[in-house]
């Protein structure tokens, strides 16, 4: 079982379903309502548990019912979580999410995830010992995400970065990462431009090992100094998209971390990103490796 390490973000999702989203300044009915688990680091270290590999997190809950919860939760899911720090006087993170025909929208008040600090993630710097790989999201401080990089690099662990929700990224923070997995919005934010050939390019020369585009029903597109190309996703019945993507990533970092090549890595993420959109909610939507073999094969 391969070690990865998820230094990120962990929230409760407050999920209300509903007809339509609605436009400014209009109100109405919707329903039902429910809570889970979920922020990007969470998504992703559960992805990683589930699919199979020994996972650490760092990152912070508040001293609330809502972190209580969520400590219980990664408890579950087997999550090494020696590395979250329960920050007192502060709310957990908190996720608004409004899912409407399979699509959403999403408002995140980050609650303790903002506290997370360099010094948080020097301070559980063991845990990056061993590990294989090592992921990181934009829910939490930067300079978080960048100790956590370099820390990574120096135990020789594969880098893995989800830019979101976007933000003005360093050169020397892009240098660091060998994986970078935006969505399409995403990756013409980071690159500054929306033409996909062009954004690869230009990600490739500021020193990103391999850039990975999630294109939801189009699967996922590609490109490293070495290769390019597309990987077509399965056709599903989409419940609820909320999650896919930290699955997607939670699964490549997973195949990556077991050696496989970066195509074969991107068909599992693919599949297993895909079968997360069949369920509602983020976390409660990740499925295990063996619902990912049984529906799509090894």
């Amino acid at each position: 079982m391969r070690k990865i390490v998820v230094v990120g973000s962990i929230n409760m999702d407050l999920i209300m379903e509903t007809d339509r989203l609605p436009v400014l300044g209009e109100t109405l009915l919707g329903g039902p309502f429910s809570t889970a688990p979920g922020g990007k680091g969470a998504n992703q270290a559960a992805a990683c548990a589930r699919l199979g590999a020994a996972v650490a997190h760092l990152g912070r809950v508040g001293d609330d019912g809502f972190g209580r919860q969520l400590l219980d939760v990664l408890d579950a899911e087997g999550i090494d979580r020696r590395g979250v720090t329960v920050t007192t006087g502060t709310s957990s993170g908190v996720a608004q999410i409004c899912v409407a025909g399979g699509d959403n929208s999403i408002i995140v008040a980050p609650g303790a995830n903002g506290c997370l600090s360099a010094e948080d993630v020097r301070a559980s710097q063991t845990l990056f010992e061993g590990a294989r790989a090592a992921l990181f999201q934009l829910e939490v401080p930067l300079d978080a995400v960048l100790e956590g990089l370099r820390l990574a690099k120096t135990h020789e662990a594969l880098t893995i970065l989800t830019p979101a929700p976007w933000r003005e990224l360093p050169r020397e923070l892009l240098a660091l990462v060998d994986v970078l997995v935006p969505n399409a919005i995403e990756l013409s934010q980071c690159a500054g431009t929306a033409n996909r050939e062009k954004a690869f390019a230009h990600l490739l020369d500021l020193g990103v090992g391999a850039v990975v585009m999630t294109a939801g029903s189009e699967g996922a597109y590609f490109a490293s100094a070495h290769r390019s190309g597309h990987v077509p996703a399965p056709s599903v019945d989409v419940v609820d998209s909320t999650g896919a993507g930290d699955t997607f990533t939670g699964a490549l970092a997973v195949a990556l971390s077991e050696g496989r090549q970066l195509p074969e890595a991107i068909r599992f993420a693919v599949r297993a990103g895909s079968l997360a959109c069949t369920k509602l909610g983020a976390l409660p939507a990740i499925p295990r490796r063996d619902d990912v073999e049984r529906a799509f094969g090894a």
